[in-house]
C-alpha cells in the first residue's frame, strides 16, 4: 500500500483542510492519505485550541487515514525545521512517496525558484544585512527572496507559501524520491480573521470560537468536527489560550536562570535578560509589552516561551535536528489507516508508538538517563501535561495522559464525515 502524506495542524480541522484532503485524494487514486500533526503546541508557538486527540479525531473523520504527531522538537520551531521534521518523518515510515500541501501560489516552478534562491550565498549576504538592521527574519527573508527571484513580494511573503518552499528544500535534501503536490488554497487567506462563508482560514475560526461565535465558527467545519467542537467546549476540554497558560509561563520565567534561558532554542543577544525582566510582568499583556520589539517577532517570541515552558536545551535541539524524529507516534486512524499501519510495520525506519509504555515508562523521567528516543518522546508527554494545565476543566489537567491515551481508531463512512 502506497501514501501520500500531509504536513498539518488541524486548529482545528476546518472545511478548507477538507477540500486538501479529498482533492489530495483525488489526485494520489488509491494511494492512502497519512498527516503529521503538530501536537499540543503549533509551529507559530501557540497552544492549539484543542488537545492533540481531539484535532486528530477531526482529520480521520474528515477523511484522513492516519494521523502521525510530528515530535515537538520539530513542531515548535521555524519553518525550515518544522518542514524538515515532518517530511523526515515520513519519507522515514517507507510507504509515502508524494507530499500533498497548501499554497497561495501553486506554481511548483516558481516555488522552486524561492527554494533554490534561499540557499543562494548572495541572498544570505542580504539576509543577514537586514537582520543586522533590525528586520525580523520574516521580513528579511521575504524582502531577499523576492529581489532575487523576481517573484512578487506578496508570494513570497505568504506563510503558506513559505512552508511550500520548506518543503521543497526538504524533500530535495532528505528524501528526492518523494514527488511534491501543491494545492491551490481555497477561498479564504491564512491571517483572515472573519468567518464569511463555508470556507475560512483557521485563524478566523479560532477568533470565532473564542469570542463566543460558535454557531459562524461551525459554519466552516464539517458536520463531525462541529459535533467534536462542541462536545469538547461542553466537557471543559478546550478551548486552551496562552492567557490560560500565563501563570505557568510567568512561573517558568522567574524560576529560571539567567544562564538557562540563554540555552533555550532561538534565544540570542541578550534576549536571556529581557525573559528575565519580563518574568516579573503581572499579566500576560504586560509580558509581551516587556518583550516585543523590532527585532524579535511575535511568533519567535511564542516559541521562545513554549522553550521555556518545556526547558528544551539548545543542544539537545541541535542533536535532533542531526538525527531527524525517531519514532513515528499514532494519534489516530480510520480502517484504511489501520491496514496501512500493518504495512508500514514491516517498511519503516523508525519505532512506531501506540503506546508510550513500550519504550518510556513514568518512572524513568525521574533522573535517569534517558535514550535520544526517550529524551524526545520525553519532551512530548511534558508538552501535553503543561498544556493540560490551562484546560478549562480541572479534570481535564491531569499529568500523564500520553502514557494512558490509546491511539484512536475511528470508523467512519469512506471519505469522511
Amino acid at each position: 500500500m502506497r501514501a501520500v502524506g500531509i504536513v498539518a495542524e488541524y486548529n482545528p480541522f476546518h472545511n478548507g483542510h477538507r477540500f486538501h484532503v479529498e482533492e489530495t485524494r483525488r489526485q494520489a487514486g488509491d494511494a492512502a492519505v497519512v498527516a503529521v500533526m503538530s501536537g499540543c503546541f503549533v509551529q507559530r508557538g501557540e497552544p492549539a485550541l484543542f488537545d492533540k486527540w481531539v484535532r486528530a479525531e477531526m482529520a480521520v473523520r474528515g477523511g484522513v487515514d492516519v494521523v502521525l504527531e510530528l515530535p515537538a522538537a520539530f513542531a515548535v520551531r521555524s519553518a525550515q525545521f518544522f518542514a524538515a521534521g515532518a517530511v523526515r518523518l515520513l519519507h522515514a515510515l517507507g510507504v509515502v512517496d508524494r507530499l500533498s500541501f497548501g499554497a497561495e501560489h501553486p506554481e511548483l516552478g516558481a516555488l522552486r525558484r524561492l527554494a533554490a534562491a534561499i540557499d543562494d550565498e548572495a541572498v544570505r549576504t542580504v539576509m543577514r544585512r537586514r537582520l543586522d538592521a533590525g528586520e525580523t527574519y520574516a521580513a528579511a527573508l521575504g524582502r531577499s527572496l523576492a529581489a532575487a527571484s523576481g517573484l512578487p513580494p506578496a508570494m513570497v511573503a505568504s506563510p503558506n507559501n513559505i512552508l511550500a518552499v520548506e518543503y521543497l528544500r526538504a524533500i530535495e535534501r532528505y528524501a528526492p524520491s518523494m514527488v511534491p503536490c501543491p494545492v491551490a488554497r481555497r477561498a479564504a487567506h491564512y491571517h483572515d480573521r472573519d468567518v464569511s462563508g463555508e470556507i475560512a482560514s483557521a485563524t478566523a475560526v479560532r477568533a470565532a470560537l473564542l469570542s463566543g461565535r460558535t454557531e459562524e465558527a461551525y459554519g466552516a467545519l464539517p458536520i463531525s468536527g462541529r459535533e467534536l467542537a462542541a462536545r469538547c467546549l461542553a466537557e471543559g476540554r478546550g478551548p486552551v489560550t496562552w492567557e490560560d497558560l500565563s501563570l505557568v509561563v510567568l512561573a517558568a520565567l522567574r524560576r529560571a536562570g539567567v544562564a538557562e534561558l540563554a540555552e533555550l532554542p532561538d534565544v540570542s543577544e541578550g534576549l536571556e535578560y529581557k525573559l528575565k525582566t519580563a518574568g516579573g510582568a503581572g499579566s500576560l499583556e504586560e509580558l509581551w509589552s516587556v518583550l516585543k520589539s523590532k527585532r524579535y517577532s511575535l511568533t519567535r517570541l511564542q516559541r521562545v516561551l513554549v522553550h521555556a515552558l518545556l526547558m528544551t536545551r539548545r543542544a539537545e535541539v541541535a542533536a535532533w535536528d542531526e538525527s531527524g524524529p525517531l519514532y513515528a507516534r499514532v494519534l489516530a486512524f480510520g480502517e484504511r489507516g489501520r491496514r496501512l499501519l500493518r504495512t508500514v510495520a514491516r517498511t519503516t525506519a523508525v519505532p512506531v508508538v501506540t503506546k508510550t509504555t513500550h519504550f518510556l515508562h513514568g518512572r524513568e523521567l525521574y533522573g535517569t538517563e534517558l535514550t535520544p528516543l526517550q529524551g524526545m518522546l520525553a519532551l512530548d508527554t511534558l508538552a501535553t501535561d503543561v498544556y493540560s494545565l490551562g484546560m478549562p476543566k480541572v479534570e481535564w489537567r491531569r499529568g500523564g495522559r500520553d502514557f494512558r491515551q490509546s491511539p484512536l481508531y475511528v470508523v467512519c463512512p469512506p471519505g469522511g464525515s
